[in-house]
């Protein structure tokens, strides 16, 4: 497993495992798949509703808690300072966990303007002990600047929308300027048009790979966080299974030009939903 270095020193699994679309009664099944394949940093959010479950494979895993890393995420409608403490403690009961590894603004909410103080509460969090990192997900440069500019804590990551066919450049290379690694969700486009592209395929036949794991293979090489979702227990080992082999510049090269600014999301600055 690789991992990196986090802008506060704390070390992540580059490659993760999210739980987005889990059923709370099927999520201790299928977090203690991903566990046994090896994978040790694990996604939820309160707007998952599938914390529960998380925190019961955590109780029935053989692996010691110091060797995971647990991310959950405030919603929308829990933003604004004593709100975000009060989920927070929720999340963590639900968890069953005395700390959480890293904790994320789930969206920016641009409309209600919260998220400054969504994050210092998260701050607090953070100097109390009770995470050992603070972040972002979906936040656009400008949400990203602001903050930097009102709050003491920089965040150590932002985790959006990214694949081949929304490569985010402008942000990777704006977050790598600034020390924030970049980690991405719906890193195959929900196994969308990019696992059949002709390029994809092409690439994946030569290495002897399948085209999702050459899809993760060019986040990883990208430096970015990595974190795939599935429900099927050999597709999250096939998923795992990305460390033996290594993609070429032009390989790389490829695959970067297939980006066409493609969302299956909604845009950060639009998403107020609560």
């Amino acid at each position: 497993m690789n991992e990196v270095t986090l802008n506060n020193g704390l070390k992540m699994p580059q490659l993760g495992f999210g739980v987005w679309q889990v059923e709370d009664e099927t999520a201790a099944e299928t977090v203690l798949a991903a566990i046994d394949a090896g994978y040790r940093s694990i996604d939820t959010a309160a707007i998952y509703k599938n914390e529960r479950g998380v925190g019961e494979a955590l109780v029935k895993t053989d692996v010691p808690r110091e060797e995971l890393f647990i991310t959950t995420k405030v919603w929308n409608s829990d933003q604004g300072f004593e709100n975000t403490l009060r989920a927070f403690d929720e999340s963590l009961e639900k968890l069953g966990l005395d700390y959480v590894d890293l904790y994320l603004v789930h969206w920016p909410a641009p409309e209600y303007d919260e998220y400054v103080e969504t994050y210092k509460a998260m701050e607090k969090l953070y100097h109390d002990g009770k995470v050992k990192a603070i972040g972002v997900c979906n936040f656009d440069i400008d949400h990203l600047e602001r903050l930097m500019d009102e709050c003491d804590v920089k965040p150590v990551l932002n985790q959006v929308e990214c694949h081949p066919y929304l490569a985010q450049q402008e942000l990777k290379d704006f977050c790598r300027k600034h020390d924030i690694f970049v980690e991405a969700w719906s890193p195959l486009m929900q196994g969308g048009d990019v696992l059949g592209n002709e390029t994809v395929t092409s690439i994946a036949e030569a290495h002897g790979k399948t085209p999702a794991q050459v899809v993760l293979r060019w986040h990883l090489q990208n430096g970015s966080i990595v974190i795939p979702k599935s429900v099927t227990p050999s597709r999250i080992r096939e998923n795992f299974n990305v460390f033996d082999f290594e993609l070429t510049n032009s390989d790389m090269s490829a695959i970067n030009e297939l980006d066409r600014g493609e969302r299956k999301g909604p845009e950060p600055k639009e998403m107020n939903r609560r």
